[in-house]
């Protein structure tokens, strides 16, 4: 079998620092092959156990899960079956099935476990010319890369050197069975439609068309890895400890080196990767807009906004104007609503003064009205408070802020009225622990 595909392959997984590995097995032929190399290949000191998706998309899911536990008993391998429901108003089927898969097999992962995927040379044909319909740049004609990281859990790809034609003939010498989706056949799927009308023509004409086209892919992705590496400090210096991005040094910069600049601090933090015109339009509409416009720009569940020199993204979060929270055991830690931390009180430097016996303690977000603030002349609006402390129009109405009874004592780190003050009194902090998030 060496002349159809080498274990010899797989002896790159021994050289990571990793002993216990996951096989997203779906029954098809491409991860029966993988969990059956594995099998074989199994070293004394690793562990391997399958994963299998049950996503209810198809009238044969049930006997799909047969099958793979049937098949792993035999070979004596441990399977895990998740189950999930699919939003398909999530970017369509294709789209919200693989998100939903992953983030199913993620949550399922444990410290220490590598994932192992199926993913082939024709597949990676595939993905390249998808993201060549779509007009892709660089990052996208990389298609995939062998190695990643599935948020902290590497994810590799060992069979992507090789055809579906060498799994077969794999598959067919040792008698292996393996499922058949019968939406592979659906031509409305634009990978089904390559794999059948497109990819066929182009190798009869070309046999060595799947191997050039990876090499291709292979040289996009080394030009984003020399980019990701000479733009590293630039980008480090212009992120700023709250994620915020400093955009003034990139004023003078060219669009193409700015893009590259922008793209990358997105994706740094989660983003799906934005697309040329996005970036355009962040660029035009959100760092050139005036400091108090008020501008945004809508990612998935996030907005991209302006404040002063820096540019933020923030979660899209609903109104709490009406949200009142009772405090009324302080020894354990408030939490509050919308990911946005915990209040928790101490003795240690007092901040506010203690509540009567006769006050409650209530925390709410939105006010209006004046107040006069400890150590300041005069009252000041609620909106004057917030732009001395350059606290950015999107963050005022997440603030918590603590009342005894109907009465404004301050919020926590910015600011006491003169009602909360403790001077003269027995008083006490109350904290505030902000989800990262948050910022």
């Amino acid at each position: 079998m060496d002349n159809i595909m080498p274990l010899s392959h797989l002896d790159i997984l021994s050289a990571i620092p990793y002993r216990s590995f996951v096989i997203a097995f779906s029954g098809g032929l491409d991860s029966t092959v993988l969990l059956h190399q594995m099998m074989l290949w199994q070293k004394n000191f690793i562990k391997i156990r399958a994963l299998h998706v049950h996503h209810g998309l198809s009238y044969s899911a049930n006997y799909w899960v047969k099958h793979c536990l049937n098949i792993c008993n035999i070979w004596n391998i441990k399977c895990d079956i998740l189950y999930i429901k699919i939003d398909q108003r999530d970017g369509g089927i294709e789209a919200s099935s693989r998100k939903s898969r992953y983030q199913a097999i993620k949550n399922n992962l444990n410290k220490g476990e590598v994932l192992l995927t199926g993913h082939h040379l024709d597949d990676q044909c595939e993905t390249f010319f998808l993201a060549l319909k779509r007009g892709s740049g660089p990052t996208g004609l990389s298609a995939m890369s062998p190695h990643i990281m599935l948020g902290d859990v590497p994810l590799i790809r060992p069979m992507l050197s090789f055809s579906k034609t060498q799994l077969k003939l794999w598959a067919k010498n040792y008698q292996l069975q393996w499922i058949e989706d019968e939406s592979n056949n659906n031509e409305r799927y634009d990978r089904n439609f390559l794999r059948k009308n497109i990819l066929p023509s182009l190798i009869q004409r070309w046999p060595y068309f799947l191997k050039t086209t990876s090499r291709s892919a292979a040289l996009c992705r080394e030009q984003e890895e020399l980019l990701d590496e000479l733009l590293a400090e630039e980008l480090y210096k212009l992120i700023q400890p709250d994620k915020s991005l400093l955009f003034t040094p990139m004023l003078t910069m060219s669009m193409v080196k700015r893009n590259a600049l922008l793209r990358r601090w997105l994706v740094k933090y989660g983003f799906i990767r934005p697309d040329r015109d996005q970036l355009i339009q962040i660029w035009k509409n959100i760092v050139l807009s005036r400091s108090d416009s008020q501008a945004r720009f809508k990612m998935g569940n996030y907005e991209i906004r302006r404040y002063k020199n820096l540019i933020f993204f923030i979660p899209i979060r609903y109104s709490l104007q009406n949200c009142v929270l009772h405090w009324s055991n302080t020894k354990i830690p408030l939490k509050l609503p919308q990911n946005l931390g915990l209040l928790y009180c101490h003795s240690c430097n007092p901040e506010f003064r203690l509540p009567k016996s006769d006050e409650n303690i209530y925390i709410r977000f939105q006010i209006k009205g004046k107040y006069g603030l400890l150590g300041r002349i005069g009252k000041r609006t609620i909106k004057e408070i917030w732009q001395e402390k350059n606290i950015p129009p999107w963050e005022r109405p997440y603030i918590p802020m603590i009342y005894y009874n109907d009465i404004l004592i301050g919020t926590p780190g910015l600011f006491t009225t003169n009602e909360g003050s403790a001077q003269g009194l027995t008083g006490w902090q109350i904290q505030w622990y902000k989800n990262f998030n948050f910022l």
